[in-house]
C-alpha cells in the first residue's frame, strides 16, 4: 500500500439548508399550505424537498426574483456525482450486489436508481437558478448567500461561516439533514489525513496524527471553530444542542455511504461525472441508458484491475 490512511478526522456527511426567514413568512405559509394542505417545513423526504422547491421556483421576494434550490452539477471532478448519489442512496441504489462483490447489474442500474437519476434531473431542470451547469461548492455559496435561492445542498464544513453570515445567518438560516425517500443514506465527504509509506517523515507524521486524533485536542479544534467528526466530540451529552446545525449532522453521519474505496477511485469518479452530467445536465439519452453505460465502464475498470473475468 503507498499510503496508510486515518479516517475518523476527515467524515463529513453532505447537508442541506434553507432560508428559514422566507419559510417563516405568514403570506408565504398560508399560500403553501392552501396549495398542499400542509405546513411548510424544511423537507424529511425527496418529494418534499421537489415540493418545496417547486413552490419557491421564480417567486418574487423582497423585489427579487429567487430560486428553489441549488444543486451540484460540476463535472470535472467530483461535484455532480456528490449530488447525484445523494438522491441515488434514499431511493435504492447500491454500487454492487451486497452478496457478491462487483456484481453491478441491476444495482447500480436498478429501477430504483434509473427513478433516482430522473428526479435528481426533475430538480435541476425545475427547481435551480438558471446557468448553474458545471457548478459545485463555491457557487452554491454564493447563490445561497445572495438570496437566489430558498435552499441549498453543499457540505456540513461550510455551515459554521454561512450560520455567521450577516445577511443570511443567524435566525436567516436553518439547516436539516438529507431528505429520505424509501430508504435513507447520504454521500460522505471530506478528506482523512494520510501518511505516504516511502516519505522520509513518516514517523513524524504520525506522531502529529496520533496528537490531532487526541479526544481534548479534538474538541479544543471543534471549540475554536472546526469540524470534526471524532467520536469524542459527537459523543459528548452536549453536541447535539452545541450549534444548530449540530443535530443534522448526528442524523447524516448516521447513514452516510461512501463512493468505492477502490485504488482506481478517479477513474470510477470520472466514468460517473460524464456519464450523470451528459444525461442530467447535456440531455443525453435516457436515465436508464446512463447508468446501463456506467455499469459498462465501471465493469472495464475492474476487468483491468483483475477484479472480475
Amino acid at each position: 500500500m503507498a499510503e496508510e490512511h486515518a479516517e475518523l478526522l476527515g467524515a463529513a456527511g453532505d447537508g442541506r439548508l434553507g432560508r428559514k426567514d422566507w419559510f417563516a413568512r405568514p403570506e408565504i405559509q398560508a399560500e403553501f399550505k392552501k396549495k398542499h394542505n400542509r405546513d411548510l417545513a424544511a423537507p424529511k423526504t425527496w418529494a418534499e424537498f421537489k415540493q418545496v422547491s417547486e413552490f419557491f421556483q421564480g417567486r418574487t421576494i423582497d423585489g427579487k426574483k429567487v430560486y428553489g434550490a441549488y444543486l451540484f452539477t460540476e463535472r470535472g471532478s467530483e461535484g455532480i456525482t456528490m449530488g447525484v448519489t445523494n438522491v441515488l442512496y434514499p431511493m435504492g441504489f447500491k454500487y454492487e450486489n451486497p452478496k457478491q462483490p462487483y456484481a453491478m447489474e441491476g444495482f447500480v442500474n436498478s429501477a430504483d436508481a434509473v427513478r433516482g437519476l430522473e428526479f435528481y434531473k426533475s430538480l435541476y431542470k425545475g427547481s435551480t437558478p438558471p446557468g448553474l451547469t458545471n457548478a459545485y461548492m463555491t457557487e452554491g455559496l454564493d447563490a445561497f448567500k445572495s438570496g437566489q435561492v430558498a435552499m441549498m445542498m453543499n457540505w456540513f464544513a461550510f455551515f459554521p461561516g454561512l450560520y455567521k453570515d450577516p445577511n443570511v445567518g443567524g435566525d436567516k438560516i436553518g439547516f436539516f439533514a438529507n431528505p429520505a425517500d424509501k430508504a435513507k443514506g447520504v454521500q460522505l465527504g471530506g478528506q482523512g489525513i494520510s501518511v505516504v509509506a516511502y516519505s522520509p517523515n513518516r514517523n513524524e507524521a504520525l506522531q502529529y496524527i496520533k496528537w490531532f486524533a487526541n479526544p481534548e485536542v479534538q474538541k479544543k479544534w471543534q471549540a475554536l471553530g472546526g469540524f470534526s467528526a471524532a467520536k469524542a466530540v459527537l459523543n459528548d451529552p452536549g453536541y447535539a444542542k452545541s450549534s444548530p446545525f449540530a443535530q443534522p449532522f448526528l442524523d447524516s453521519m448516521d447513514m452516510v455511504i461512501d463512493f468505492w474505496a477502490e485504488p482506481s477511485y478517479a477513474q470510477l469518479l470520472l466514468a460517473m461525472q460524464k456519464r450523470v452530467h451528459d444525461y442530467v445536465v447535456a440531455d443525453k439519452g435516457t436515465a436508464k441508458e446512463a447508468l446501463d453505460g456506467l455499469v459498462t465502464d465501471w465493469r472495464k475498470v475492474f476487468k483491468e484491475d483483475g477484479k472480475m473475468k
